[in-house]
């Protein structure tokens, strides 16, 4: 026995009555839309201190810690990404696709002269890295 889906006009699969609305049937159109971002702050370089601070298009998404991850659902098309460690600012503007899902990672680099800012002062500038990664 061969039974055949039901199809709406523009011929995708239509759910059997009282599914509608359910995620099954909006999963494919959600598809069409919406794009994922990841910032990960996973680097072993990473010195360790410091929150990262995460947002996207002014809305803030995730304050970073040291090996944490976030990954952001959001509208595809245009978007401004920036992070933060207070002292530092990086910023990408990009455009997704829908589907698309952008990686990115972040972490705080010490440079040579950070471990005297440290006994000095107890605290130290240390340089931001906030770059997409290439799949």
């Amino acid at each position: 026995m061969h039974i055949e889906a039901l199809r709406d006009t523009s011929n995708r699969p239509v759910p059997p009555s009282g599914l509608e609305g359910s995620s099954l049937h909006t999963t494919e159109r959600r598809m069409n839309y919406v794009a994922c971002i990841t910032v990960t702050r996973q680097s072993r370089d990473d010195a360790g201190v410091r929150e990262i601070y995460v947002s996207v298009d002014g809305d803030e998404i995730a304050v970073l810690k040291n090996g944490q991850a976030v990954t952001h659902e959001l509208p595809a098309g245009p978007h401004r990404l920036r992070a933060h460690n207070t002292l530092f600012w990086k910023t990408h503007d990009v455009v997704l696709q829908p589907g698309e899902h952008a990686r990115f990672r972040a972490a705080n680099l010490a440079g040579w002269a950070v471990f005297g800012f440290l006994i000095a002062l107890g605290a130290a500038p240390l340089k931001l890295l906030f770059e997409r990664e290439v799949n």
